[in-house]
């Protein structure tokens, strides 16, 4: 009884392991795809102090007041 239920929580371990590494991958295909968001806007083209001080005021701002702004 005790080696099934040792091969029980292997399996779930392996089980945990593959769902980690999937999530891992499907983050890293989320940033892969909002950069291509960004470069598509052509944000990628500014000049990286004014890229920086968009970001920075954006941050500061909050994305729901920017999109207020942007909006009116």
């Amino acid at each position: 009884m005790a080696r099934t239920l040792e091969q029980e929580r292997q399996a779930l371990e392996e089980e945990e392991r593959r769902l980690a590494e999937r999530r891992e991958q499907l983050a890293k295909r989320e940033r892969e795809e909002a950069i291509r968001t960004i470069e598509k806007a052509g944000l990628l083209r500014l000049p990286a102090p004014r890229l920086e001080a968009l970001t920075k005021r954006i941050k500061a701002l909050g994305i729901e007041e920017v999109e207020r702004r942007l909006a009116a």
